[in-house]
Parts: structure tokens; C-alpha cells; sequence
């Protein structure tokens, strides 16, 4: 058994400890239940039959355990909602002959098939990769919505260019788009820049009149088609929850778990702001099934700022907000004018004062609140 991990929260001294023993509870316990509930609805007389499930019967080979994330704050920085991809243990797509990738690239399509089609370019790759496709050629072939459903049909994966990956939505659409399953992953297509100093030299943009392609090596693309095929999608959105396909309920505990360590550890260090400061859980679940605790923080915000003391104003919000959702009319609107100003007049006479004391009273018993939950679902886990 793996030992935890203890990964150090970036501007902080904290040290935040993912117990390997309890993604792995966590894991055992969730393929359990969505074995079970599958056999339940095969029993079932009344239940729909899955007609795309295994000669054997077993039919929870596509059903997937995703990864929840969520956050304190919103994520909001545009850097960070750029598509990822987490290279895991356990790749999501296996050493499969019969699977067919699509690779969408930048401009000129001729540049990359030729790459794809030389020499240095690995021969079982090159038979995966049933079609290389730019993404001008990919806008005037496939803008009507039949043939975006006929492209979605014909490949098992989609893999899209890392410079172009964000023009592929409005291209593509909802067929690809509306869920998860065969959602473009970004590959990095380029030439690799050497390192300096033992780091890594930016880029240079090169002038539209320069019409060298810059695309990496075969070798180097190669490698990158390979890490990308069997990689996890990271796709957020300026939410603080955040999903991500980590396995499927055929495979053993031990993996998933693997798997959950690793995304865990990547997700949250690349693509959360102030790193586990900002995280508030982390849970496993099914497409139909409850989330199991992987993670829980013991504060619910980040910075003192984040919670405000009672003022006139919150207290004057908060009233609003009561009343409108009991239906009642705001007394703004149903008051005359002169009921307006003698009602100004005696809201300055007494001025409601704020209670700290009652405040961290509050904040204390909701800590406690929170404790107590996660004792419990610890307790639930044995």
C-alpha cells in the first residue's frame, strides 16, 4: 500500500496529508455499490437492458468514477481554465489495437500527415491515428450538424492541437461538447525549445510571412499523442466545482485509488489558485451515485476578509432577501412616501450595533458542526 502524501500548501507553512488508505476505502466501497446497483437493474424484469453491454454480462465497463473537486473561491483567472490534461498511473484508454484516434492540428493539415505518415514515426501509433485534419479543413468540412455526428461515430478519441483547442467548441458544437465522453484533449504539437540554465526558453512568435510549420519532430509528437491518448481531461469552468474522469467501475480499487492520488495532486498544484489553501473537498462518485469523501478542509474560507460582521447594511440585505423569498412585498415598494420618511427618520434614531461575540460564537459552532461531519463520514467509511 502507497503511504500518504503530503504536499505543501503554496504562501503557506501548512502541510495537507491525502491518505492513500482512504482513497482506497473510498474506491471499494463506491465499485461495490455501482456493482451492485448494475446487478439490481439487470434483475430487474421492468428495467431497461443495456444492448451495449459484455458478452458476460458485466455492463459497468464504460460507467465512469469521476474526481470532484471543490473550491472555496471561484476560479476565475482565464490562464486557468485553459483545457488540461493529468497523465495518470493507470491510462484511461488501454494499449488498445482497435482504437481510433482523430487529431485535430493548427494549419497546414499536409505538414502534420506528412509527420504522422514518415519513417521516425512510431508504425503502431500511425495505424491508431485514423485521421489528421487542421482545424480551417475541419470548419468547412464538418460545420453541418449530420456530419459532426458522423465524425463523433467514426473515432473512439479526439485530440486537438493545444493552440487551437479553444476555438474547437464553436466549431464542433454541442454533439462534442455537451458531455465529457470524446471531448478534444489538448497535445502539445509544437517544436520543443532547448533549455538554458536548466530551464526551459519562451517561445518565439514567428511573422505571418514566415511559412515554416512549427511542429515538433516525429519522435516528439509521437510521445505527445501517446501521454494525451490515455490522459484525464481538465476542463473548468469559473465554478468551484470541478470534475474529472479518473477511471471505470471495471477496474480494481487499487487502481482507481492510484489514479485519485495522482489527479488530486496535479489538479490541485497546477490549476487552483492559492493551491490547497483554496480547496474545500475532494469526493469520488459514479454518474448516479452519492460522493464519497476523499478530502475535507477544516476552514471554510481562506483570508478573515471572507466573512463579514453583522452591519446595518448585511442585516438590511438579509431582510430583503427573507421577505422576497416568503413572497412577501418589500416594504419599500409597499409604503407611501410618508411612511418612507418616518421610517428613515426612526432607523436613525436606532441604529442596530454589531455582535462580535455572537459572531465567533457562530463561527465556532459551525466549525464544530464541520468536524463532527467528517468524523462521521470516516466513521461511515469503516
Amino acid at each position: 500500500m502507497a503511504p500518504s502524501k503530503e504536499v505543501a500548501a503554496a504562501g503557506s507553512k501548512d502541510i495537507v496529508t491525502i491518505s492513500h488508505e482512504q482513497s482506497l476505502k473510498a474506491s471499494k466501497a463506491l465499485l461495490a455499490h455501482i456493482k451492485k446497483a448494475a446487478k439490481e437493474s439487470a434483475e430487474d424484469p421492468s428495467a431497461k437492458k443495456n444492448l451495449l453491454a459484455n458478452d458476460d454480462g458485466d455492463d459497468t465497463a464504460d460507467t465512469p468514477v469521476w474526481l470532484t473537486l471543490t473550491t472555496k473561491r471561484h476560479i476565475a483567472d482565464k490562464s486557468k481554465l485553459h483545457p488540461g490534461k493529468i497523465v495518470l498511473p493507470h491510462r484511461l484508454n488501454a494499449d488498445d489495437k482497435s482504437l481510433s484516434v482523430c487529431l485535430i492540428t493548427a494549419d497546414p493539415q499536409r505538414a502534420y500527415k506528412n509527420i504522422v505518415a514518415s519513417d521516425d514515426f512510431p508504425a503502431d501509433l500511425r495505424k491508431r491515428i485514423g485521421r489528421v485534419i487542421d482545424v480551417t479543413k475541419l470548419k468547412a468540412k464538418y460545420s453541418q450538424y449530420e456530419a459532426q455526428r458522423k465524425l463523433f461515430s467514426e473515432h473512439d478519441v479526439f485530440l486537438g492541437d493545444d493552440r487551437i483547442i479553444n476555438r474547437l467548441p464553436k466549431i464542433l458544437g454541442k454533439t462534442f461538447y455537451k458531455t465529457t465522453t470524446k471531448r478534444p484533449v489538448p497535445v502539445d504539437l509544437q517544436a520543443k525549445v532547448p533549455k538554458v540554465d536548466g530551464k526551459r526558453a519562451k517561445r518565439t512568435r514567428k511573422s505571418g510571412s514566415d511559412k515554416e510549420v512549427n511542429a515538433g519532430t516525429p519522435a516528439q509528437i509521437a510521445k505527445e499523442v501517446e501521454k494525451a491518448v490515455g490522459a484525464a481531461l481538465v476542463s473548468l469552468g469559473p465554478t468551484t466545482n470541478t470534475a474529472v474522469r479518473i477511471g471505470y467501475a471495471s477496474w480494481t480499487a487499487d487502481q482507481i485509488a492510484d489514479n485519485v492520488d495522482a489527479a488530486a495532486a496535479a489538479l490541485v498544484e497546477k490549476w487552483v489558485p492559492q493551491k490547497w489553501r483554496n480547496v474545500k473537498s475532494l469526493y469520488i462518485k459514479g454518474p448516479e451515485t452519492a460522493a464519497l469523501p476523499i478530502w475535507l478542509t477544516d476552514e471554510l474560507w481562506i483570508d478573515d476578509q471572507d466573512v463579514v460582521a453583522d452591519t446595518e447594511e448585511t442585516k438590511a440585505n438579509t431582510s430583503k432577501k427573507r421577505k422576497a423569498l416568503a413572497g412577501e412585498e418589500p416594504a419599500a415598494q409597499a409604503a407611501s412616501p410618508a411612511a418612507k420618511k418616518t421610517k428613515k427618520a426612526d432607523a436613525g434614531k436606532h441604529k442596530p450595533t454589531s455582535d462580535d461575540v455572537k459572531l465567533d460564537n457562530q463561527i465556532a459552532e459551525r466549525k464544530s458542526k464541520l468536524r463532527s461531519a467528517k468524523a462521521k463520514a470516516s466513521k461511515a467509511m469503516d
